[in-house]
């Protein structure tokens, strides 16, 4: 028998039992923000709360977005309609119990799916007992960098992600070159120049005022990725901004 008849005759028979993937089919197209309508764990709905949104994002390897209540992060593997979903980590703030419930039954649910099916704006991810139904949420044009009020989320060490502390942090570039913010304890006052997406920063002046135990390591984190100057990237109402290894996440308010 000739090899390519052979070959043919094999997967015949091997379709019969697990499937023959000689002709393997594209990827699904899943990359963009999905927002969670329902999903069940064994059986057991996984409860949507209003105010806690659970959001997926996913771009190439990437996937993370909001838990109900943290932010979470991992890694996909797509390879047709198959995913595996791994890494995973959060912030640890605390929420309300019913935030809290949500977002435990959906963290454990979503590396247990290893099947994508979508069907326009709709996705199902599927694997034994678990079903998470998805819309695709809208792309949001880019916010302006410039005069926006930028609020801090999230503090980032590396790969690490941790929620903030204290009050409102927020960053403000003005068009003046000026920039202004807090760190949650104190306020900060510079200037900046722009070139791309490298941002150089100098004169940078702090209130005196002293923070509390809790918050002496964030302002510290804070103050030594916009000391010298960053790079940024904006993403819809996101902006990240990163140096010598630590990070900061914004979204415009």
């Amino acid at each position: 028998m000739r090899p390519l008849l052979r070959v043919l005759a094999v997967c015949a028979v091997a379709l019969l039992l697990v499937g023959c993937r000689l002709f393997p089919g594209a990827n699904v197209e899943i990359d963009g923000t999905w927002q969670l309508l329902s999903g069940t764990d064994g059986g057991k709905a996984i409860p949507i709360v209003t105010l806690g949104s659970i959001t997926m994002s996913i771009d190439g390897k990437r996937i993370g977005g909001r838990s109900a209540c943290n932010i979470y992060g991992g890694t996909i593997a797509i390879d047709g309609d198959r995913v595996t979903i791994s890494a995973l980590s959060m912030t640890e703030m605390a929420c309300a119990e019913d935030l809290m419930a949500s977002e435990a039954a959906y963290l454990a649910a979503l590396p247990k799916a290893n099947r994508a099916t979508r069907s326009g704006d709709s996705l199902v991810l599927s694997g034994q007992g678990v079903e998470l139904r998805f819309s695709l949420v809208p792309p949001v044009a880019d916010a302006d960098l410039v005069g926006t009020t930028w609020t801090l989320d999230t503090l980032f060490t590396g790969d690490t992600a941790a929620s903030t502390l204290g009050a409102v942090a927020t960053l403000v570039l003005g068009s003046d070159g000026s920039l202004v913010g807090s760190t949650g304890c104190r306020s900060f006052a510079a200037r900046y120049t722009l070139a791309g997406s490298q941002v150089q920063v100098t004169e940078l002046t702090t209130t005196k005022n002293a923070c509390t135990t809790d918050l002496v390591a964030q302002d510290e984190h804070v103050l030594n990725v916009i000391h010298d100057g960053f790079s940024l990237k904006i993403e819809g109402d996101r902006l990240t901004i990163t140096s010598g290894g630590l990070g900061l996440g914004y979204v415009a308010t």
